[in-house]
């Protein structure tokens, strides 16, 4: 990927163990999305490196500073994107699929891993990144060498829908719908809407990851918060129950929806721990 002219490496002054930052325009279907890469001066180019996927509302500068510190701890590189109608990407004017999780896997990550010239790699998905980060397991297992999940729904369950009523109300406040614009600029509605419409439709409502979990063989780290607003722990139990690999669940206490914003030290300590293997 650095042979690309739209590579644009950044590096904060005085920070020569921390990890290069480079921002990335990749081609997709429907237009060009945006990436991040974050790789430490130690960092071992045989190692696979991660690829963060993002929640519904999600998006490359929402990961914040947990890229960077996991890049760090892990002395490998990172790659977070955007997704198409998401961020820093282009606009979407379609209604997602009802199979949109699984063709993220498909249709759109295989484009990623061309332009960074990725074989192998680790999926690390948040909430429905979770989803879209076990559909990857599955739909490439040759290449990918681990899976981690944080926070991801296996199934739509009641707390997960009453949970996405109550946000979809509290965006119905112009301040609290301008935090999302800053972040998603003119397409913050269309996110909007694609979360809540997908998720609240009748139609969604028999969607789970159950028939997908056998096909992944690869170890899997299911991280979970004990007091996530959007999924009970039968979620994460499910997961790791689910997988034909080994599985290892961590159920973080005093933890909500967002385990590596909330308690980003110890995320970053649980997944490092795991990963030394890989």
């Amino acid at each position: 990927m650095s042979k690309q002219p739209n590579a644009l490496p950044t590096t904060a002054p005085g920070a020569a163990t921390q990890p290069t930052c480079a921002t990335h325009s990749i081609p997709v279907p429907g237009g060009q999305i945006h990436a991040r890469s974050w790789t430490p001066p130690q960092a071992d180019p045989e190692r696979p490196p991660v690829i963060l996927f993002h929640d519904s509302l999600g998006c490359v500068e929402l990961w914040r500073s947990f890229p960077a510190a996991l890049a760090h701890a892990l002395g490998r590189r990172v790659i977070a994107y955007d997704r198409l109608g998401f961020g820093a990407s282009d606009p979407r004017h379609d209604t997602l699929s009802l199979d949109f999780i699984r063709e993220e896997a498909t249709l759109y990550l295989p484009h990623v891993l061309a332009a960074f010239g990725v074989e192998r790699f680790i999926a690390c998905g948040h909430s429905v990144g979770g989803g879209m980060a076990v559909h990857s397991a599955a739909a490439h297992p040759e290449r990918c060498v681990a899976l981690i999940t944080m926070a991801a729904q296996c199934f739509v369950e009641n707390l997960t829908r009453a949970g996405i009523v109550e946000a979809r109300d509290q965006f119905a406040d112009p301040t609290a719908f301008a935090r999302l614009e800053r972040y998603h600029g003119p397409k913050a509605r269309w996110v909007l809407n694609a979360w809540t419409e997908t998720w609240l439709s009748p139609a969604f409502a028999d969607w789970s990851l159950h028939p997908i979990l056998p096909a992944v063989r690869c170890p899997t780290l299911v991280i979970h918060g004990a007091q996530d607003e959007y999924g009970s722990a039968d979620q994460p139990r499910a997961i790791a129950a689910g997988v034909a690999g080994a599985a290892e669940l961590v159920l973080m206490p005093d933890t909500r929806h967002v385990p590596h914003r909330e308690r980003e030290g110890a995320v970053v300590g649980v997944i490092g721990g795991w990963c030394v293997l890989f």
